[in-house]
């Protein structure tokens, strides 16, 4: 998926850059898959802000996504490719041969008119779904599971994968985008292939407007505020904060150990991501 650039006609045109969306195939979603999707602001239920630089933005509809693929042995038929506003990834329409449609996560190389399936006895190719315990070593996946059936939760972003590295009794070692090497239930289902729209990241958004658009507002620095308003304004001058940098309550931002317990999940990872 090449990067568009565009003309400097303007001061926000000359540094931005668009995906040119060559590999969406329809433009229309499925309307049976489209949920509606409240815009919160950043608000909680009492209508208190809990996290800052939130609000505006354009609508959107939410797209039912099959993140648990639990449709078994049976081939889907891939009717489109499609754009999602709600995800950096490209989203796949796919039809059964019963009529029941259902979106998955479009990985790189999936085309329309292709057949991808779900089960233990599917062939890891792309787009075909199964047990980690069952996809040959070195190969690449996306989508994957942390529980056995609680459906993909790790590694569903733009041109992201983990390698299935090795096996240990009833575990698998995957290789995270990040460099994390974690213990997974060989149990648990991924799809196989790298996720597409890799470009994403290069993508620049170019003036401010469009941040707003989508629904990001202006991050402010503590420095620049009041005291009244966050720990590290105030000062005469242009001060340095005074302190470790930290949230309006307080709570440290770099570096600092805010976890209370040791979280249970933290035995089943080898080795950290960072060093």
């Amino acid at each position: 998926m090449p990067v568009k650039q565009y003309k400097p006609t303007s001061p926000g045109r000359r540094n931005m850059t668009r995906a040119d969306f060559s590999e969406i195939t329809r433009s229309k979603p499925e309307k049976s898959l489209l949920r509606p999707l409240k815009s919160t602001g950043g608000r909680n239920n009492y209508g208190r802000t809990t996290s800052r630089f939130r609000g505006g933005g354009h609508k959107r509809r939410y797209r039912v996504i099959d993140f648990k693929r639990d449709k078994t042995d049976v081939l889907a038929e891939v009717l489109s490719i499609e754009y999602d506003p709600n995800r950096t990834a490209r989203i796949a329409l796919l039809q059964y041969p019963d009529g029941e449609k259902r979106y998955i996560l479009a990985p790189e190389g999936l085309k329309v008119g292709a057949e991808i399936g779900s089960g233990t006895d599917v062939e890891p190719r792309v787009g075909n779904c199964m047990p980690l315990g069952r996809i040959p070593l070195g190969m690449f996946v996306h989508n994957a599971e942390i529980q056995p059936g609680r459906g993909g939760q790790i590694v569903r972003s733009a041109g992201a994968a983990a390698q299935v590295s090795a096996r240990e009794g009833r575990y698998v070692h995957l290789i995270l985008p990040s460099g994390e090497v974690r213990r997974v239930l060989a149990a648990c289902r991924a799809t196989i292939g790298r996720i597409g729209n890799a470009e994403h990241q290069n993508v620049k958004i170019g003036k401010a407007g469009r941040s707003r658009w989508l629904g990001r507002r202006p991050h402010v620095r503590g420095t620049a505020q009041n005291p009244v308003s966050h720990p590290m304004g105030g000062g005469e001058g242009r001060r340095a904060g005074g302190r470790h940098p930290c949230s309006p309550t307080g709570v440290l931002a770099k570096g600092g150990k805010t976890r209370k317990r040791r979280k249970y999940s933290a035995r089943l990872i080898v080795r950290k991501r960072r060093k």
